[in-house]
């Protein structure tokens, strides 16, 4: 029997390509969206709906599936606010595995960050490390948090930090060995791949740090 998998961030980067992926993959008969807007893809496996993330609380009946995986990331230039950063950043992700627990959806896996802590200064991190440890209090049975470094991929939106910091990494080949290893960029869809991957897997790691998307993109080519 073909599963069923929830998306939530289609519309991201990461989501997107994980989207792409999930419609070519046959052991998936139905791709389910939540979003505030579309992901402009048609396909018959694709169910959409168009909602307010931050009110998913709402949608207990619809949020069924074998797999979710969160894609959902803002950034500090496109969400100045802190409140609002946070109910993004940690909020949806929270929510999405409070319904997990709900419905007994056996797989959650959500995009994280490198440096994710939450007793972090930098706020960013420690948002990213508190949605972490609440995540992980609803005990789904396969839970896996990807920690990427910096995501690469074509974004409709220019992000002048990370642009200079790939050209940095891209003149840095020490980046792809010994210890500063886990610094290396890695594209979106090696993130995505790797998301699948883990879903289909019995994989027993729970944190998947920057490395080991890698090593898992690659051993799936």
């Amino acid at each position: 029997m073909k599963k069923t998998a929830i998306i939530l961030g289609a519309t991201g980067l990461t989501g997107n390509l994980l989207l792409q992926q999930l419609l070519k993959d046959e052991r998936y008969g139905q791709i389910i969206l939540f979003s505030r807007k579309s992901s402009d893809t048609k396909d018959p496996k694709i169910k959409e709906y168009l909602i307010d993330l931050f009110e998913l609380y709402r949608y207990e009946q619809e949020f069924k599936a074998d797999e979710v995986f969160c894609c959902i990331g803002t950034t500090k230039a496109k969400t100045p606010d802190k409140q609002t950063y946070k109910a993004i950043d940690y909020g949806i992700p929270v929510s999405a595995a409070r319904l997990c627990k709900i419905n007994n959806i056996p797989t959650f896996i959500v995009v994280s960050a490198l440096g994710a802590k939450k007793k972090s200064t930098f706020f960013y991190n420690r948002i990213k490390g508190l949605m972490e440890k609440d995540v992980l209090k609803y005990d789904i049975k396969n839970t896996y948090i990807l920690q990427p470094s910096l995501i690469e991929g074509q974004r409709r939106e220019k992000r002048t930090g990370e642009w200079f910091f790939k050209q940095l990494a891209s003149a840095m080949p020490f980046l792809k060995v010994g210890p500063l290893k886990k610094y290396q960029p890695v594209p979106a869809s090696k993130i995505a791949k790797a998301m699948i991957h883990l879903a289909n897997s019995n994989s027993q790691e729970v944190r998947i740090k920057n490395p080991k998307i890698h090593e898992i993109a690659d051993a799936n080519d």
